[in-house]
């Protein structure tokens, strides 16, 4: 008789450990950097226009506003046999401020030209710096001097005007400014004015009077 086989028992499990492979994490290093500059150009520009908006909502800064006031002739001479014009003008200049918190400092770099039906040059001068402070008004007086050469025509021309009473002037300045928020300096640009003038008469030892004006400016770099 044969013995009987021994009980079917099973044969341990494979009880080896499986490996794999991790990715690293966190995305494309460029790409993370891009969004970082995207998130600071964001804030830098949320701050700058909450700055801006803070200023112009408690400062309320205003442009200055220029007027002409007076010519006053000091010297006006032709000279027919050489054709030359010599002049010597004051004129006055009138400068609001309105600002109560921005003061406006001019600078000397400045210049000022009067011309004969926007042509001929007559005479040039330049503005004297001065500092100008909150809610201020100054006046301001240039002296223009000139020789400059001046046709027959031309003088026929402007004497036919002053028989007329209507003399027509320009006057073109550009001024350095600089603003100033108490002693801190802000911005510099150059005021280009030029002002349209009608006046009644060019006599030496008189004031001329202004028949009209029309003044216009704007800012520049």
């Amino acid at each position: 008789m044969q013995p009987h086989p021994p009980p079917y028992t099973k044969g341990p499990r494979y009880s080896g450990e499986y490996y794999y492979e991790e990715r690293p994490r966190g995305g494309n290093p460029c790409l993370r950097c891009i969004c970082c500059c995207h998130c600071i150009l964001f804030f830098v520009i949320l701050v700058v226009s909450a700055l801006t908006y803070y200023f112009y909502r408690v400062y309320q800064p205003q442009m200055p506003r220029y007027n002409f006031q007076a010519l006053e002739i000091k010297e006006f001479g032709y000279q027919p046999h050489d054709f030359t014009l010599t002049m010597d003008i004051i004129v006055t200049i009138k400068a609001e401020n309105p600002n109560k918190k921005i003061e406006l400092s001019y600078g000397e770099a400045s210049s000022m030209n009067m011309t004969y039906t926007d042509s001929t040059i007559l005479c040039s001068g330049k503005l004297p710096a001065f500092r100008q402070g909150y809610k201020n008004t100054t006046i301001i007086q240039v002296e223009l001097k000139g020789k400059s050469q001046f046709g027959s025509g031309q003088y026929e021309a402007m004497q036919e005007n002053e028989k007329n009473g209507k003399i027509p002037l320009s006057v073109t300045a550009k001024v350095p400014v600089e603003v100033l928020f108490g002693k801190t300096p802000l911005k510099k640009f150059n005021v280009l004015a030029n002002c349209s003038l009608i006046v009644n008469n060019l006599k030496p030892g008189k004031k001329a009077e202004i028949v009209e004006s029309k003044f216009t400016y704007k800012l520049s770099k």
